[in-house]
Formats: C-alpha cells, structure tokens, sequence
C-alpha cells in the first residue's frame, strides 16, 4: 500500500499517515514500533518528553528498512528551550534515535510565559542548516504565535502539530496557517477516547456505510482534509485497521456529517496557559 506523500513548504515530502507513540510505555515501545513497521507504517512521531526515543530507535535499527524510507519526527521539549539548550537536546535525542538526524523537529508547545520560542526557532533554523534536521515546525501554536515566528524569523514553519479531532476541528486555526504553506498536523485524532467520537450517528453511520470501523472513518475524514495524522495503538490488529483507510473514501455528505460534530471541544492543554 502506497502511503500519500505531503509536500512541504521546504522542499520535503511526508507521509499524510503515520505512527504515534505518545503514552506508549518505554519498555514496550520497541515492539510496538516494530510491529507498526512490519503493518507498513513508514512515518513515527515521537518526542523527547515521551521517555520512549529509544525504543524508537532500536525498532528502526532491527527493522532493516532503508533511513531514506522512514520519516522520523521528535519534539523538543519546554525545559530546553532557549538559544543555548536547544542544539544540546536534539543531540540527546539523535543519540537515544541512534540516528544523524531526523526528518521533522518541533517545538513541542509555545510556553509563551517563558517567551524564548522564537529565539528557539532561530536555533532550529541553524540545526537544519547543519543537516541534524530536514524540516523544522511547530506544535500546538496559536495563531500570534506562529505571527511572531514568521515575523520576526522571517522562516514559515513546515508544520504546525495540534489538537485535533471532530469534536475540535481547528477550522479557524487551519484557514490561517495553511494558505501560508503550514502544513496541519494532527494530534490526538481520535479524541483520546475522552468523549463519544464513535458512538456519533455521523461516524456510525459512515462505518456502516462502508463496511468499516469508526476509528477508520475518522482517519479517512482527517485524509481527505488534507490533514497528516498519526493515530497510535497497541495491538497489531489496530494498527493495522487504522492503516487500511485508503479502500474507500467518504462522501461530501458524510464529511459534512462529520464536520457538524465540532463543538469547539478541546481535550488536552491550552497552549496559551499551559506552563508544564
């Protein structure tokens, strides 16, 4: 199965469908990433605050796949942001990667109380001229927040990764940053089982329409948005329904349907007050 390519406003290409390993033990993350390699899965999206970098790394290694067809992401985190921090902490996590560098480095949330993202970015910028990073984003930046980045950096940034899932669409954020050449990430896709995503007539009645499971439909409507989106499991029979989304496509009628659930419902941290 061919993953769809996303080209980015540098130059690169990423795969619209990844792996998430956010929460995923670190004593389990070796096989779990193993196993989403072997269901197809070429794009994995971790970050330093996960603890798990590692088994990402050994998974890669023993996987025998070519680097050039895997897209690896990781995440600075809020603690080491800051002109002399943030060179130091994608070295750390080249060396748990076991790898020269990655494909995609976000800042993993603004922390605008500490106010030193966009100093951070501009370190960012030196890291991919150094080859340590292909691309270089955001996430879970906010409008005034990506302003000052482009103003005063004079870079857009590849991505932008955030909330994002029926129930909070991020319309408005999306219809800002992607004319800019932003491209919308999503995290948490499938609401983090923290409300009735499934149990939703829109996504019920879809599944059956198609012969599919509800996760599968809520994948397929982030897809044809255009979204990336990397759903994570721990069984290998879910990772590999949440992989089979492209035998079949929602309808205008269906996509609207969906659409209709977004009700503003955030279920993770507001990057404006957020300060862990």
């Amino acid at each position: 199965m061919t993953i769809p390519l996303i080209s980015l406003n540098d130059g690169n290409s990423i795969p619209q469908l990844g792996f998430g390993v956010f929460k995923v033990d670190p004593a389990e993350t070796e096989r779990i990433v193993t196993e989403a390699l072997e269901v197809g899965y070429r794009h994995i999206d971790t970050a330093a605050v996960y603890g798990n970098e590692e088994g990402v790394g050994r998974a890669i290694a023993a996987s025998g796949i070519p680097r050039d067809e895997l897209f690896i992401t990781t995440k600075l985190w809020n603690s080491e942001q800051g002109s002399d921090t943030s060179g130091a902490a994608l070295d750390t996590s080249l060396q748990k990667l076991g790898l020269d560098s990655v494909d995609l480095y976000l800042i993993h949330w603004p922390r605008p109380d500490l106010d030193r993202y966009v100093d951070t970015f501009r370190v960012m910028e030196q890291l991919r001229s150094e080859g340590l990073t292909r691309s270089i984003g955001v996430s879970n930046f906010h409008q005034p927040h990506l302003q000052r980045i482009f103003d005063e950096t004079g870079t857009v940034p590849a991505v932008n990764q955030i909330e994002l899932h029926p129930g909070f669409a991020q319309r408005e954020l999306r219809a800002f940053q992607e004319p800019l050449g932003i491209h919308t990430e999503a995290w948490g896709p499938l609401g983090q089982g923290k409300y009735d995503l499934f149990g939703e007539k829109a996504v019920s009645a879809a599944a059956s329409a198609h012969s599919v499971a509800p996760a599968q439909v809520v994948i397929r409507w982030h897809l044809q948005q255009g979204i990336i989106v990397f759903p994570k499991s721990s069984t290998r029979a879910r990772m590999a329904e949440n992989f089979d989304v492209f035998g079949f496509e929602l309808t205008d009628a269906e996509i609207d349907a969906i659409n209709a659930i977004d009700r503003g419902q955030r279920v993770g941290a507001d990057p404006d007050t957020a300060t862990f």
